[in-house]
């Protein structure tokens, strides 16, 4: 019997060839759409694109039909809400910058969607992610950089569980986006030149700040633009405006470029700085979560190469475990716009070793 599979299936061209790809492997695949979006007040229906639109499923649906799998539509809004909308805000209002993207593939995607996938009798389920996985000589489960840097997805998946990755396919992953555009051209797939989705999905217009002060139905106070000495240069518009390493938007003039070097929520400032300040040699993170490798001891130093944020490049670093929870990080090399609530993902070589979240940075 052949082994069952429930694919998430966005309405876009990677999912869609995805699904395809695992029916010719010869797996009985099940598509699903992840009904994610919330009621009429953040209802997002984007003509080109999505994970989470209302177009999704009408796509989802038709790309189904034509690859001749069985189709449904799992709601997954409390999950969502929950894990991904109320972390986001959370995280704004705190002064660190959320990756929503990131707890949506570890909570929702992965985590629920497994858990009622199991329950129904797969055996797997998988995604159009670039990326790919694999069982590592030493037993344990990491994912792997896909075969075309341009789209490489690795960065937002270094959370993923060992059971999770066990349980998961990423046919994607061995192929380039134009390879995957010409699948969908050579099986007459409606959605083959589907253009990407780019924004966060709940998000539409990317006005973040817009978008937390009409969910809290809370207006952020303004406050102090502070020097890196201290020195009152300017009034800010509220936290939730801002991040770290942001030069345009801020409104001030003071003959120079400056740039957000620090975001304080206990005191309500943002802090301003030259180019120069916004560099760090290291940083401390925490809800780590080891992939490649075995969680090093604490106080063991090893050498990887770490991303800060999704387009980073990577750069050599030494990380130490500190304690039980918190990981030090120090570069090579000073970093530029070192940001508290992304993600730090170690590589070892193609491999995701590992990762955690940016709790602060060491100047």
């Amino acid at each position: 019997m052949a082994e069952k599979v429930v694919i998430g299936m966005s309405g876009g061209v990677d999912s869609s060839v995805a699904a395809y790809l695992l029916k010719k492997a010869g797996y009985d695949v099940i598509g699903v759409t992840m009904q994610i979006w919330q009621e009429n007040d953040i209802e997002v229906d984007q003509e080109e694109g999505g994970c989470c639109g209302l177009s999704a499923v009408d796509d989802a649906r038709r790309v189904a039909s034509s690859l001749g799998i069985p189709y449904y539509v799992m709601n997954f809004r409390g999950e969502f809400r929950k894990n991904v909308i109320d972390y986001f805000i959370k995280e704004y209002t705190e002064g660190r910058t959320p990756n929503p993207c990131i707890a949506c593939n570890r909570y929702v995607k992965w985590e629920s969607l497994l858990k009622r996938s199991l329950d129904i009798g797969a055996d797997y389920i998988a995604t159009g992610h670039y990326a790919r996985i694999e069982q590592l000589p030493n037993g344990r489960y990491a994912i792997r950089k896909s075969v075309t840097s341009a789209k490489d997805q690795t960065y937002a998946l270094y959370n993923l569980t060992q059971e999770q990755l066990s349980k998961t396919l990423m046919p994607v992953g061995e192929f380039s986006k134009d390879e995957i555009r010409k699948i969908a051209e050579e099986i007459n797939l409606s959605v083959a030149h589907k253009p990407d989705s780019q924004e966060i999905c709940f998000v539409s217009d990317n006005d973040y700040a817009g978008f937390i002060e009409e969910q809290t139905g809370k207006k952020f106070e303004k406050g102090d633009f502070i020097d890196v000495n201290g020195n009152v240069v300017g009034q800010h518009n509220g936290i939730i405006h801002y991040t770290v390493g942001q030069r345009k938007g801020l409104g001030l003039s003071l003959g120079r470029p400056v740039f957000v070097v620090d975001i304080l929520p206990d005191t309500n400032q943002v802090v301003v700085g030259d180019n120069q300040d916004v560099f760090a040699k290291g940083l401390i993170a925490d809800r780590m979560n080891f992939m490649a490798i075995e969680e090093p001891k604490i106080g063991e130093e090893v050498r990887l190469i770490a991303k800060i944020r999704y387009n980073h490049e990577g750069a050599p670093c030494t990380i130490k475990m500190i304690d039980e929870e918190h990981c030090q990080v120090l570069f090579d090399e000073p970093q530029r716009a070192i940001t508290p609530g992304q993600a730090v993902v170690f590589y070892e070589g193609d491999y995701v070793a590992g990762g955690g979240t940016i709790l602060k940075r060491i100047v």
